[in-house]
C-alpha cells in the first residue's frame, strides 16, 4: 500500500514531515517497508535557459550550447534535437546522478569539446516513460527554479498492510490512527446524498446472497469521458497506478482513498435491464463451465463456488464479484451512460476465487481481506459526486438489493484491564479517548459505578472481539515504548543454566556428529502415508486434514525416510557418498506422550575404486559412529547389550542390530537399510543408518561441579598384553570384551579386538578371538608376579563366559 504526504493531508491536519509520519506509522504498528522522496532525487536539477546553440566542431548532429544556469553561464554538449536558442529547459551540474540514466556526470571532453554539465529529458529525470527531446519549459519559469518544484514531486509511504486491519488500504484509515497516536487532527467528511432525478433503468437480483449478501447500483446518464485532470492522474501515477480515464480512474481513487472497491459498467453495452448476482453455472447440455473474458483480456473457467455478475436475464456472465469486470461491458472514451456498482462480496469467497484464478488486482486484495460493510452507499455517494465533477450526468435513485451483514456486537470491557494485562497505569478518560479517536463507540458506566464499559467496534474493525484485542488497541496508539520495565521475580536459586538436559544433550550429539564428518539435515515431520505405513506408522491418527502437499500428508513415525529420501536425492545429482544426520520429532501415536525426538543418521557409502583394497566395512565404520554419539551425550555404553535378529521389518535382517538396556528398553537400532524399502523410496543401496530414541537414553548422574575434573596423566608407562580365547561362534566378541575389561577396572585401560580366526586348531562351530590388554599402573611399576595375578583374573573372567584360553 502506498500513498503521498500530500493525499494523508486530505485527510489529517498535520505539519509533520514525511520522516515523522513514517515514525509514527511504526510506532503504531503499521510496518513502513520504505520512503520514497523523489524532491530529494531532483534536489540539484534546476531551470536553465540556452542562450546559443551551434553545431558541434567535429559531429554533425551534437551541439555546443551557451546556458544560464543557477551556476552562471556554461557550455554545454547536447545531442537532443530540439535544443535551440532560447528554450527553457532543465539542467544538470557536474556531480548530479541521473536517475533515468544511472550515471553521475563527470567532466569530461565529448568529442573534444569539454561539457559542463547536461541539459535533460523527462524520461532521464524518471518523470516520464519516453521523451522525444530535452524538456521544453515555460519561458516565463525563472533560471534556478528547482525542479521538484515544477513537477509536483513528492514522498511517497509504502508500506506492508497486516491480513486484520483492511481498513489500512484506504489513506483516510491511516489517518484515523494516526490521529489518534496524536500525529495531527483527523478531516470529518460527510458523504453528500446527491439525489437521483429519475428511478434506476437497471434492477439488481440476488440469486447467491451468501457469496454477495449486499448489491447497490445507479444509473448515470450523459457522462463525457476522457483522460483524467491533471490532480488525479499525478495522485495514481505517484504510487503507481496507470490513468486509464476518468470513470475508472474514479473508482481506483474511491478505492485507495476509502478502502472502498467499486466497479462502472459501459450501459449501452449491458444485455437487458436486470443485473443477477450467481454463483457459476456448468452446462447441463455439455457439462462445461462458462467462461469470462476479463478486463485484462484473459478468458478465465468459472465454477460454482465463484460470485458472477451476469446480464441478459442472468445468463451472461459480465464480471468476477469482487475480483474483476468483463471486457463486454468495460468502459471506453466513447462511453456517454453508466451503472455504478457498490457491493460487498465475501472474503472467503473473494479469496479462493483469485487463488483459483490466479487474480490478484486491488479489488480482490481488499474484498478477501474484508471491505467495511457500511461503506456500500457512501461509497457509491461518494463516486457519484466524483464523476458529475469530472464527466458531467444526471444521476438515477439508488437501487439496493440485500443487506449488508451485521455490525460488530458490543462486550463488556473494564478499562483496569489495561493495566491488568500490559502494565500500562492510563487515566480512563485517556483509555476512552483513544478508543473513540479509533471508532469504538464506548458506553462508560454512571460516575461512581464499578460497572465496566459497554465498548462496541465500527464497522470496519471486525478483528476484535474482545478486552485484549482493546488493551491492544490501547497500548498501540499510546505507544509500546511506554510498556513498564518490570525484573522478573527472584527465583531464589541460581540459575542451572539456559538450556535443559536434553536440549544440552542435543546439542551435544550435533556437535559430535558433525565433528565424525556429517552434514545435518532439516526436514518435515511429515512423510506420505504408504510410506510412513514401511517404517510401522501410517495409521489414520495421524494422517492430516489438510496438508501442505499431497506427499505430505502424514506424521513421520520414523526420521529415516525423509533422510533416505534426501540421499537419493543428492544421488540423482552426483553426490552418492553423503553421511546425513538429523535431529527432530517423530509421531508414534495422536497423544502427547506418543512423541519421541531421535537422533537419526545415514551413510551411502560410495567410496572410489582404488588398488588398496575396499578398506574397513562402513558397517563397523557406521558402529563405531553411533557409540561414540551415546557416549557424547553421556549414554552407558559399557552398559548395553548388542542384540541381533531383533529389529523391525525396514532393517535387513541379516546386516542390522539394536542397542539395548536389558530387552525393554531399546536405545538405538542400526545397520543395513531393507532393499525392500529403498526401492520403495527409489533409492539405490546400499545405505546404512542408525536411529537413536533420545527418550530411552538415562540421563547421567549431575555432577556436583561444572568444573572439569583434574587431568589424568600417569607418570608410569602402560604395557600390553595379548590373550586369544575360543569362544561359541555366536558369541559376540564385545560381550568378551566388557568381560574382560571388568577383570580389574583400575589397572585395565583397555581392550581392543585385533583378530579373529576360524580354522585348523580351533572346534567347529567355535572362533578364536585374540585380544591386546592395555594395563596402565598407577602408583609403582608391576612386578611380574603381579602381572601374572592380573593375568589370571583375565583368564578367570572370560571364562565365566564360556570361553576357554587358547593353548
Amino acid at each position: 500500500m502506498k500513498f503521498t504526504l500530500s493525499w494523508l493531508k486530505d485527510h489529517l491536519e498535520t505539519d509533520a514531515d514525511v520522516h515523522a509520519v513514517a515514525e509514527a506509522m511504526t510506532m503504531a504498528g503499521l510496518e513502513v517497508e520504505h520512503v520514497a522522496d523523489p524532491a530529494a532525487a531532483l534536489a540539484p536539477f534546476t531551470v536553465a535557459r540556452i542562450v546559443s546553440a551551434a553545431r558541434h566542431p567535429n559531429a554533425d548532429r551534437l551541439q555546443v550550447c551557451q546556458v544560464e544556469t543557477v551556476d552562471g553561464m556554461k557550455e554545454i554538449v547536447c545531442g537532443a534535437p530540439n535544443a535551440r536558442a532560447g528554450l527553457t529547459t532543465i539542467y544538470a551540474p557536474i556531480g548530479a546522478y541521473v536517475p533515468g540514466l544511472g550515471v553521475t556526470l563527470v567532466e569530461k571532453p565529448v568529442r573534444g569539446v569539454v561539457s559542463n554539465g547536461m541539459l535533460c529529458s523527462a524520461s532521464e529525470l524518471n518523470l516520464s516513460e519516453e521523451s522525444d527531446g530535452i524538456q521544453e519549459l515555460p519561458p516565463e519559469i525563472p533560471v534556478g527554479t528547482p525542479v521538484a518544484k515544477l513537477f509536483g514531486a513528492e514522498p511517497v509511504i509504502d508500506f506492508e498492510v497486516t491480513p486484520n486491519r483492511p481498513d489500512w488500504l484506504g489513506v483516510a484509515g491511516i489517518a484515523r490512527d494516526l490521529a489518534a497516536a496524536g500525529v495531527g487532527k483527523l478531516k470529518h467528511y460527510d458523504v453528500a446524498t446527491v439525489r437521483g432525478g429519475f428511478p434506476s433503468t437497471v434492477s439488481v437480483r440476488l440469486e447467491a446472497p451468501q457469496q454477495c449478501p449486499v448489491f447497490a447500483g445507479r444509473v448515470i446518464w450523459g457522462v463525457k469521458n476522457g483522460p483524467s485532470p491533471a490532480w488525479l492522474q499525478t495522485r495514481l501515477q505517484a504510487i503507481g497506478l496507470r490513468s486509464i480515464n476518468r470513470l475508472v480512474d474514479v473508482t481506483n481513487l474511491i478505492a485507495y482513498d476509502r478502502a472502498r472497491p467499486l466497479h462502472v459498467y459501459d450501459l449501452n453495452k449491458l444485455v437487458g435491464s436486470e443485473i443477477v448476482v450467481r454463483g457459476g453455472q456448468i452446462s447441463a447440455a455439455t457439462g462445461e463451465h462458462e467462461h469470462l473474458i476479463a478486463l485484462d483480456g484473459k478468458t478465465y473457467t468459472v465454477d460454482p463456488s465463484m460470485s458472477v455478475i451476469a446480464d441478459a436475464g442472468g445468463e451472461r456472465p459480465i464480471g468476477l464479484g469482487g475480483v474483476m469486470g468483463g471486457e463486454s461491458t468495460g468502459c471506453s472514451d466513447e462511453t456517454t451512460d453508466v451503472f455504478l456498482e457498490s457491493a460487498w462480496f465475501d472474503p472467503i469467497v473473494t479469496a479462493q476465487t483469485g487463488r483459483t484464478l490466479t487474480i490478484s488486482s486491488d479489488a480482490q486484495y481488499r474484498f478477501a481481506r474484508g471491505v467495511d460493510p457500511a461503506s456500500v452507499i457512501p461509497g457509491i455517494e461518494l463516486a457519484t459526486r466524483l464523476i458529475l465533477d469530472l464527466c458531467g450526468g444526471e444521476p438515477s435513485e439508488i437501487v439496493l438489493a440485500g443487506e449488508h451483514p451485521a455490525n460488530p456486537t458490543p462486550f463488556a470491557f473494564d478499562p483496569a484491564y489495561v493495566k491488568q494485562l500490559s502494565g500500562m497505569d492510563l487515566e480512563t478518560d485517556r483509555i476512552g479517548t483513544i478508543l473513540g479517536q479509533l471508532g469504538f463507540l464506548v458506553q462508560a458506566a454512571p460516575a461512581g459505578s464499578d460497572k465496566p464499559w459497554i465498548v462496541t467496534p465500527p464497522s470496519w474493525r471486525r478483528d476484535v472481539e474482545g478486552k485484549a484485542d482493546l488493551v491492544e488497541e490501547v497500548a498501540r496508539i499510546h505507544g509500546f515504548q511506554h510498556l513498564p520495565n518490570t525484573p522478573l521475580p527472584d527465583q531464589g536459586a541460581p540459575s542451572k543454566g539456559v538450556l535443559s538436559p536434553r536440549q544440552a544433550r542435543v546439542r551435544t550429539a550435533r556437535r559430535a556428529l558433525a565433528s565424525l564428518g556429517y552434514a545435518e539435515a532439516v526436514t518435515w515431520s511429515f512423510t506420505k502415508q504408504s510410506i510412513a505405513t514401511l517404517f510401522g506408522g501410517g495409521g489414520d491418527k495421524l494422517v492430516l486434514e489438510n496438508p501442505i502437499a499431497s506427499d505430505l500428508d502424514c506424521m513421520r513415525p520414523s526420521a529415516l525416510p525423509n533422510l533416505i529420501q534426501a540421499a537419493a536425492r543428492n544421488a540423482a545429482r552426483g553426490h552418492g557418498d553423503v553421511a546425513l544426520f538429523e535431529i527432530g520429532p517423530i509421531y508414534l501415536g495422536d497423544e502427547p506422550n506418543d512423541q519421541r525426538t531421535v537422533i537419526a543418521g545415514l551413510v551411502s557409502p560410495r567410496a572410489a575404486r582404488s588398488w588398496t583394497g575396499a578398506g574397513e566395512d562402513p558397517m563397523f565404520a557406521l558402529k563405531a559412529d553411533l557409540i561414540a554419539v551415546l557416549d557424547a551425550i553421556g549414554a552407558p555404553v559399557a552398559s548395553l547389550q548388542l542384540a541381533q535378529g531383533q529389529n523391525r521389518d525396514w532393517w535387513h535382517p541379516g546386516r542390522s542390530a539394536r542397542l539395548q538396556l536389558g530387552p525393554k528398553t531399546i536405545i538405538a537400532e542400526f545397520g543395513a537399510v531393507h532393499p525392500r524399502v529403498l526401492k520403495a523410496l527409489d533409492a539405490d543401496g546400499p545405505i546404512l543408518a542408525f536411529e537413536i530414541v533420545l527418550d530411552a537414553v538415562p540421563e547421567p548422574k549431575s555432577k556436583a561441579t561444572k568444573a572439569r575434573g583434574n587431568a589424568d596423566l600417569p607418570n608410569l608407562m602402560p604395557l600390553t598384553r595379548d590373550f586369544a580365547f575360543v569362544v561359541e561362534e555366536a558369541k559376540a566378541a564385545g560381550d568378551l570384551v566388557r568381560a574382560v575389561q571388568g577383570a580389574d577396572k583400575a589397572l585395565i585401560a583397555e581392550v581392543r579386538v585385533f583378530d579373529v580366526y576360524r580354522g585348523p586348531g580351533v572346534p567347529e562351530g567355535s572362533k578364536s578371538v585374540a585380544l591386546e590388554v592395555a594395563i596402565q599402573p598407577r602408583e609403582a611399576t608391576l612386578t611380574e608376579v603381579e602381572i601374572e595375578a592380573l593375568s589370571a583374573r583375565i583368564v578367570a573372567a572370560a571364562t565365566k563366559l564360556g570361553a576357554v584360553l587358547r593353548s
